[in-house]
């Protein structure tokens, strides 16, 4: 059962989350923390592109923004199941806060060398697999709360809510981090680490969120380790919709050659490669809007579908505008960009909440740290392959090609896990029962 602190107001069907306390604050540490992060990444990235460019041309610099996605992956990879055990057995916020505060020594670290202007590809890639570090520990914490500080009758639209914020992070995080850094280089670091300071004090505010009493009953770790991967494994509809979301972003995954169309065939610099980055962000924030508002009650699992199909449509889109004459290319790119953002925001919340309705609570830890592993493979793995395979073919075919893989995963997928499609609502319970992904309606 979900528990709600004793600050917050008594649970009501139609209460909005904002009316619980803790849900505030922890909506408030999302925001700074997802601004922070999003400012700093788009800024790396164009620093590690710039950087390599000098010295090995175009399509080898293409290949070191492959290996700043791998260096982010690799601690995710190795660490997340450990991690995904510290969130179920230790004091979720903690963790939080002592990740959160990791991240800010990345940020200043890259602040103080940016102005000392002493960047280079090592500094880069050594602080974003720190980054990648942090990410290990806040995720499952991070994503494992929200169960704690709302009713269930509120979680999807809690959910929603907490995509539509972390959209928001990604929308001015980019342009922030663009704009800043065009004016001042070690800006939008200086920018990061404040905004790490508050999301840190706003967290602090949260009561502590010790482990459920099923979760401390046994702590021996890698026997829990192993209950977890059995548990994501037996629960049909958990698997399925984790790997859909890591397949088909790992394929369409086009943020990673960002830099490349900003820089080489739309040439708009860093302020135009922020509005590109924010234009997905600005999609998926609409729909997210909507959602909060009036989350999908019926026939989500096809609409999840659906929504990753369009994904993978829109990214074909983007790759094909470098074929388009120069004075429509770049908006018909954010128009497809926008699109990305709506289509990955429809399949994004209909797993999250699918996944965090159909797992009890002192296993969400470890199930979200493979989701973790999931997300970070499609999107970091993914920005690796984007990178290494546009030094391979080109940027525009290996875009063009990602967006094509995405739709055929749809396919393969609604055979592999009809599950996926036969789940219609959010408000079923899971069997006291092996997890199974059946359904039983209230």
């Amino acid at each position: 059962m979900t528990s709600v602190s004793a600050s917050s107001p008594a649970p009501a069907a139609s209460a909005h989350p904002l009316r619980y306390r803790d849900f505030r604050y922890y909506i408030l540490a999302r925001l700074f923390t997802t601004l922070g992060q999003f400012s700093m990444m788009i800024v790396i990235g164009w620093q590690t592109y710039s950087t390599a460019r000098l010295t090995m041309g175009t399509h080898a610099a293409a290949a070191q923004l492959g290996f700043i996605g791998l260096a982010q992956f690799v601690p995710v990879f190795l660490l997340s199941p450990a991690t995904g055990w510290i969130a179920d057995h230790y004091d979720r916020r903690r963790i939080v806060i002592l990740a959160v505060l990791l991240q800010l020594l990345s940020a200043a670290i890259l602040a103080w060398a940016t102005w000392e202007e002493n960047i280079s590809l090592p500094l880069l890639f050594g602080v974003a697999a720190l980054l990648g570090v942090a990410r290990c520990f806040s995720g499952p914490a991070f994503g494992s709360m929200v169960p704690r500080l709302v009713p269930m009758e509120a979680m999807p639209r809690a959910l929603a809510f907490s995509s539509m914020i972390w959209q928001f992070g990604m929308i001015i995080g980019p342009a922030l981090g663009g704009y800043i850094f065009a004016a001042f280089a070690a800006g939008p670091y200086l920018l990061a680490a404040t905004l790490f300071a508050i999301g840190t004090a706003a967290m602090t505010l949260i009561p502590p969120q010790p482990p459920s009493e099923a979760a401390s009953v046994d702590r021996r770790p890698l026997r829990q380790i192993l209950e977890g991967i059995a548990y994501v494994r037996g629960n049909r509809l958990v698997l399925g919709a984790i790997t859909l979301d890591l397949m088909a972003v790992l394929l369409a995954g086009s943020t990673a050659l960002l830099p490349v169309y900003a820089r080489d065939i739309f040439h708009v610099g860093a302020q135009g490669l922020g509005e590109l980055a924010a234009a997905p962000g600005i999609g998926a924030a609409f729909t997210a809007l909507i959602f909060g508002l009036r989350p999908p009650e019926h026939n989500v699992g096809n609409k999840m579908l659906i929504g990753v199909a369009f994904f993978g449509a829109a990214t074909v889109v983007f790759g094909l505008t470098a074929f388009m004459p120069s004075g429509i290319a770049r908006w018909v790119a954010m128009g497809a960009l926008f699109t990305c953002g709506v289509a990955d925001m429809f399949s994004v919340f209909v797993r999250q909440t699918l996944i965090q309705i159909y797992t009890p609570d002192e296993m969400r830890g470890r199930v979200a740290s493979f989701s973790l592993i999931a997300i970070s493979a499609s999107n970091e793995l993914g920005e690796a392959e984007s990178g290494f395979l546009a030094a391979l073919i080109g940027p525009v075919s290996a875009v063009v090609a990602g967006g094509l893989g995405a739709i055929v995963t749809v396919a393969i997928w609604a055979k592999l896990f009809p599950e996926i499609g036969r789940a219609r609502r959010f408000d079923a319970v899971v069997d006291d029962g092996p997890a199974t992904g059946q359904e039983k309606e209230r």
